[in-house]
């Protein structure tokens, strides 16, 4: 028998965490945060620790596989980002297993390993993407695939373990770019070749499953980058652009783009110098490696300096497109840092508001203080990196599966994709799945 164990991720947006038990043996996927309690929680400036941040639903609830802790024999990361991985440090050593990840996303774990003063019991595994390998269960081996996927940010993963009814192919979080202006495409042959073996279940990412769309290209994206930064009039003017910092492709076309205008790039915050540093470490980068970062606030405050007197001559590249406490951008948005925003520079969010309350609240209220000060302000030149609900049809039809678990989120989230795959013939309680957190379904 097979058992998915949803311990997290299926009642709300974050915590992601999957158990897959197979008989003797089982294998976690993600330990991710909740980042609207860990921002609260930042904000108070409280340390971290597992108590803590249980006491706050900040983590994933393991303690529902309490009785299977002894059968876990590894440990996959799918991607980088925080709701994916944030819990790791946190969580993981409860495990006698070793992690695996892409290098990219182990460098980024170990980054946030070093800021919590943590080091881990378990041992750690870069896999490169499009790699097949072999884990130890108890008395056999299974076998492992790291597959390419797109999504916003750098080597990220769909993964397959292959079980004697078929794989089970956790998928939680991708797009389908075909034409990414960084980093590799969607591995649809591995994909292909799987589902001809057989997928017994598919765990998917339906955040944007009620989106009537084909979700666009990273392409898209870096067109309406240029559109802003090089077609302005006010081009002397001061130029700052915010986004995700763990988005490498995104941070690659800013960079681009601020040469061809003859500015010298600068990035600002410290979230940008943990994901722009893991990327120069394991060599994926070299656009990176000429570019100024300042993290601390001395550092961030001697750069101000400088910019605001030759701000022509700069494009500040900072944090703050979610208007988060204590954010670069928030903070100029308070007078807080020695630059003076004026009625000629150029704010570009190259980004979307997380639809979450806290974020929408903190946002609106950044905005409106930078208002205040009359600078252009450009929203919106962002693309998801979420697939939509033709993108999630599309995937359907490669896979194949026998059973559908959609994932990443409650009900709202994850209605919508099993509407879809009832299109395509599933029925809802067989085939189709809707999983609450800390629930095991039995395949």
């Amino acid at each position: 028998m097979v058992k998915i164990h949803t311990v997290g991720g299926f009642s709300e947006v974050g915590k992601n965490m999957v158990v897959v038990e197979l008989e003797e043996d089982a294998f976690i996927f993600d330990e991710g945060f909740f980042l609207p309690a860990i921002v609260s929680m930042q904000e108070r400036d409280r340390v971290m620790t597992e108590r803590r941040l249980k006491s706050i639903k900040a983590v994933p609830e393991d303690s529902v596989i309490n009785n299977i802790r002894h059968k876990i024999r590894a440990q996959f990361i799918s991607h980088a980002h925080l709701d994916h991985i944030g819990a790791i440090p946190f969580l993981s050593d409860k495990y006698n297993a070793p992690i695996y990840g892409t290098p990219f996303t182990i460098e980024v774990l170990n980054s946030l390993l070093q800021d919590n003063d943590i080091v881990l019991r378990n041992k750690t595994y870069s896999i490169k993407p499009n790699t097949t390998f072999y884990v130890q269960g108890k008395k056999k081996k299974y076998k492992v695939d790291f597959i390419s996927i797109t999504h916003s940010t750098a080597q990220c993963l769909m993964i397959a373990i292959h079980t004697s009814k078929g794989a089970v192919l956790y998928a939680n979080d991708f797009k389908l770019d075909d034409t990414p202006v960084f980093g590799l495409k969607p591995n649809y042959k591995r994909l292909r070749e799987i589902a001809k073996e057989g997928v017994l279940a598919f765990v998917v990412d339906s955040l944007y499953s009620g989106s009537e769309r084909k979700t666009p290209s990273e392409k898209i994206a870096r067109s309406l980058l240029e559109e802003v930064l090089l077609t302005i009039q006010n081009r002397h003017a001061g130029m700052i652009v915010t986004t995700f910092s763990s988005h490498i492709a995104r941070l690659k076309s800013i960079v681009e783009f601020g040469k061809k205008l003859n500015r010298e790039v600068v990035f600002l915050g410290r979230s940008l110098d943990k994901y722009s540093s893991a990327a120069k470490r394991v060599g994926i980068a070299p656009f990176l490696n000429d570019i100024r970062i300042s993290k601390y606030r001395r550092q961030v405050e001697k750069t101000l300096h400088h910019v605001e007197r030759r701000r022509k001559d700069y494009m500040i590249v900072c944090t703050g497109h979610q208007g988060e406490p204590g954010s670069i951008l928030e903070r100029l948005s308070r007078h807080q840092l020695p630059f003076k925003l004026n009625r000629d520079d150029n704010i570009v969010f190259s980004s979307s508001v997380i639809p979450t309350e806290v974020n929408k609240e903190q946002f609106a209220k950044m905005e409106s203080r930078l208002k205040k000060s009359r600078p252009r302000i450009f929203r919106d030149a962002h693309v998801s990196g979420h697939a939509g609900r033709e993108d999630l049809r599309d995937i359907m039809r490669i896979v194949n599966p026998q059973h559908v678990i959609p994932a990443h989120g409650g009900l709202d989230k994850t209605q919508p994709m099993a509407d879809l795959v009832a299109e395509l013939g599933y029925k809802l309680g067989k085939q189709c799945h809707l999983m609450g957190d800390g629930q095991v379904l039995k395949l």
